[in-house]
Parts: C-alpha cells; structure tokens; sequence
C-alpha cells in the first residue's frame, strides 16, 4: 500500500506524538440511517483498538428515542474485547445516562455542552447558562465513582442559528465545564465553518485566560474542506489530542448543516508524512473503514480510503 513520503516540519512547531480520540463507533454511527447490529459495532471497535487505537469512544446512554443507533450501548459494551492501556469513554447526557455507565462498568465518561443559547435549546432543551444545572450533578457523581470525565463543546466556530460566535463567550462556557472537574474540553466545529486563522484565535483566547493546550482537544468537521488545515493550526498551538472518525462517519443529528467528521485515515496520512507518531496503522484502518463501508451500503467519504482502496 502506497505511504506518503516522511518530510518532518523544520519549523518544530509540531508535536512528536499526537494521540487520536476516534469517535467512529459513536459520533460517526450515531448520525448513519442504517442502524448496526450490536455485534458488527463491537467488532468495529475492536478493529479499531488492532489498529493501535487507544481511546475509542464506544457508544453513548442517550435515551434511544433520541439516537435510536446507539439503543444497544450496553449490549456493546458488554461485546467489548478489553485491551490493556485502551479506554472506551462512553457519552452521558443526564443522571440516568450515568447510571448506565455506572451498571456497564464504565470508567471514562463524556458530557456534552453548547457553547450557544441556540445550540442549546435544540439540543439539550435548556438555555446557555441552564445547562449546567444538568452537568453538575453528573460530573460531581462521575468524579465520586473514581471515573475520568471529558467535556465537549459544541458550536465553538459558529452557529447556524446565531452566526458567528464571539472566542470570549466559547472561552466562558469552556472554563465552566473545566471548572466542574472535566479533564479534558473537546472543541467542536459542529458545522464545519471554521477557519484556520478562527481556531488560531479561539485557542489564544483559551491561553490568554490560563487555560493550558494539555487540557484541550479539537474536534473538527470537514465541511468546507477545512478539517486537516484546520487541525495543523491547533498542533502548532499546542494540541495534541485530535478527535477523528474511522472512514469519517457521522454529523450531528440535531444540525443539519453538520457533515462528517475529520476521517481518521486522512489524518494519519497527513501526520505520518509529518513525521508525527500516532501508533495507528494506515493500512488496518483502511481495511476497517472498507469493511464497515460494506455493512451500510455505501463508500466511504474518506479521500484517503477511496484512494488507498481503489
């Protein structure tokens, strides 16, 4: 299979090692019309952890008849082949999606917060500030249960409903869920329109209020082609976690606009010929991604997987 040729930046404004958050089996299959058995589910993460994956997030406890994909989370969970030094962070919503969790034996958990009024009434049906009072009680229990608890920040780059999004308001709403105990704060491009010059901004922001890169991931939707571009600027601020999708599954459900998610391959390729170790292996993915492709009846959009796979 062919690789790009390894040319590392001489700028050194990389980092060595990145480490991927693949959100393929929740993020990327949530938004899919076809629903996956549990069994191919499970055996798409463990691909994905063969592949040298070592966060995958598996599944989410939102109540199914909002995301009726992922209505088997704890049938996939418990098909789960346990890997030493691999986690599998898990999506709760509310108390009872931690209660799940909790049931499931599940040690990492994510919550999910809008950093828009807008966003945050179609998708949590509370108001900007309101929404905390659901997160709180979630995180305090979580942190109680010994669990590790990220946080992830939606509409960061603009909004569909309310434009443009001042990096002051992203950087409050951001410090709050920190300040709640999260370890980690995932800022998403939800919809795809953010810039590079944009993320440069919002994460300077972000270090201006004393919020360190080593607590921040980014989380980017390829939209208008800006993923891989985008991600460049956030490890030359200092990321190094980089959310992706295997095959790049997934959208939003609750924004239309949302296309899928930065493909896991198309990083990998990008990073490998920036000399940048990820321990993922191109090959396994693509195979992975070709194979899931098969399951829902259509071709990857990844560039990288329709190159590689022919």
């Amino acid at each position: 299979m062919r690789r790009p040729q390894v040319l590392p930046d001489p700028t050194g404004d990389l980092p060595e090692r990145v480490t991927i958050w693949e959100v393929g089996p929740r993020d990327g299959l949530q938004n899919e019309a076809t629903v996956v058995p549990a069994a191919v589910k499970t055996a798409f993460i463990d691909r994905l952890v063969a592949a040298g994956h070592t966060i995958v997030e598996a599944t989410s406890f939102v109540h199914p008849k909002w995301v009726p994909q992922l209505a088997d989370a704890a049938e996939v969970l418990a098909g789960i082949s346990p890997a030493d030094g691999v986690t599998f962070p898990v999506l709760v919503p509310n108390e009872r999606g931690l209660d799940r969790a909790v049931e499931c034996g599940v040690t990492d958990i994510a919550v999910f917060a809008s950093a828009t009024e807008a966003f945050a009434r179609k998708n949590l049906n509370r108001g900007l500030d309101s929404q905390f009072d659901m997160f709180e009680p979630v995180v305090s229990r979580a942190l109680g249960e010994g669990m590790r608890v990220r946080g992830y920040l939606s509409m960061v780059f603009g909004d569909q409903w309310e434009g443009d999004v001042d990096p002051a308001q992203v950087v409050t709403v951001g410090r709050r869920l920190l300040d709640l105990g999260c370890h980690q704060l995932s800022l998403g491009d939800t919809i795809g329109v953010g810039t590079a010059g944009h993320v440069r901004a919002v994460l300077r922001a972000f270090a201006d209020a004393g919020i360190g890169m080593d607590r921040i991931a980014v989380h980017f939707h390829d939209t208008y082609g800006q993923a891989l571009a985008n991600t460049v600027v956030a490890l030359e601020e200092g990321v190094t976690v980089v959310d992706a999708s295997t095959g790049g599954l997934g959208g939003c459900p609750y924004a239309e606009s949302a296309t899928g998610n930065l493909a896991t391959e198309d990083l990998v390729w990008m990073l490998d010929g920036l000399g940048v170790h990820t321990g993922v292996d191109l090959a396994a993915l693509v195979d992975t991604s070709t194979w899931m492709a098969g399951h829902l009846g259509r071709p990857s959009p990844s560039r990288v997987v329709r190159a590689l796979a022919g």
